[in-house]
């Protein structure tokens, strides 16, 4: 282990003494987000929720890869309903996400398609679950932690592509594969983030 950490520290070493000057970015855009649900061998997925996503990067180059982390504040959950739409509920969560990815720059006329991929680890700060039946709402925050209903923390893998102007304006697609069970509740088996991401942005 200590050998696989030492080559991994080398090898970050060596990208950022040929590194260019990092870049560094903001990001915003609309999130489509969902959950699978599963149990035993059953499993579903659960409606789509629209929400949102906003946060900042470092885009430290060398040659056509880079190496991306950045924060984002996000949100995620699900959204299901019935039939006549007499019944509904909706699942609200938000985290602060750390992504690093590692990104690879096709060069274009006007800029830069990019493509790239990496793990982020997510950490839950708020929640609320609403609900209608037959005219009657009603809504409760939901909590993080040991004593909560959702785990603190959740771990995954992000997949990111786009195409960046030369002026620093770019636009993308992320889509966030959690991989971590982010329930505390295991009788009611697993449940898992799945997020699908539209964002414009800007380098400087």
């Amino acid at each position: 282990m200590k050998k696989f950490l030492l080559s991994i520290a080398l090898a970050l070493a060596s990208f950022i003494a040929f590194a260019q000057v990092p870049q560094f970015g903001i990001k915003g855009g609309v999130n489509f987000a969902n959950m699978t649900a599963s149990s035993g061998s059953i499993s579903a997925s659960l409606g789509t929720l629209t929400t949102f996503s906003a946060g900042a990067f470092t885009d430290i180059k060398a040659g056509a890869i880079s190496i991306q982390p950045g924060i984002f504040y996000t949100g995620k959950g699900f959204k299901v309903s019935d039939d006549n739409g007499s019944n509904s509920g909706q699942l609200s969560l938000r985290y602060i996400q750390v992504p690093v990815n590692f990104v690879y720059h096709i060069p274009a006329v006007i800029g830069n398609v990019y493509v790239g991929a990496g793990p982020f680890a997510a950490v839950g700060v708020s929640g609320k679950i609403k609900g209608t039946s037959e005219g009657e709402s009603a809504e409760q925050d939901v909590t993080f932690g040991d004593d909560g209903e959702f785990k603190r923390t959740e771990f995954g893998l992000q997949g990111i592509a786009g195409f960046q102007f030369k002026t620093g304006f770019l636009v993308g697609l992320s889509y966030d594969l959690g991989l971590s069970n982010i329930s505390n509740n295991n009788s009611e088996g697993s449940f898992k983030n799945r997020v699908l991401g539209v964002s414009v942005g800007f380098t400087f």
